[in-house]
């Protein structure tokens, strides 16, 4: 055993929560339901959503989503961040164009304890397929915006 001296060990920075990134942040939320038990709610008619967090950079919401429910296809203008699945599983799909001017569609089924990120310019579509309802906490850095669109199979997305 030996000693350290006391003015060795310093206490660690506070973190900037906008250094980490949006994943671990929805990670938190995910995990820590009592910070959002008494606020979810699950609604036969819209998708629910609740804000959850805001501050200078960045807001958290949570989510539920009944089944059949859905976002249509949409971007998030520059906002750059996150989503976490935290109960059931939801089915994301990815629209872009490739190099050639062809359109891509990916499909992700993220499940509980799973994430996806998304960034400027990055179109998708979420919804639930499943039987069981599904609940997400989504971080959105730089504004939460939502631009609509609707996807022409020959020439790709069109802005709404």
């Amino acid at each position: 055993m030996f000693a350290v001296p006391e003015n060795t060990v310093a206490a660690a920075p506070a973190e900037n929560p906008l250094l980490r990134h949006p994943v671990r942040t929805a990670l938190e939320f995910a995990t820590d339901r009592e910070r959002w038990r008494n606020v979810l709610r699950y609604d036969p008619d819209v998708r629910f959503a609740a804000l959850l967090e805001r501050t200078a950079g960045q807001e958290v919401w949570l989510l539920s989503w009944l089944p059949g429910q859905h976002t249509g296809l949409h971007d998030h203008g520059q906002a750059t961040g996150a989503f976490t699945v935290v109960t059931g599983q939801l089915r994301e799909t990815v629209t872009r164009r490739s190099l050639d001017g062809r359109v891509l569609t990916q499909v992700h089924t993220p499940s509980a304890g799973q994430s996806r990120v998304f960034g400027p310019g990055y179109l998708h579509e979420v919804r639930n397929d499943g039987p069981d309802p599904a609940v997400s906490v989504h971080v959105y850095r730089t504004g939460r915006t939502m631009q609509s669109y609707q996807l022409d199979p020959l020439t790709g997305p069109v802005r709404d």
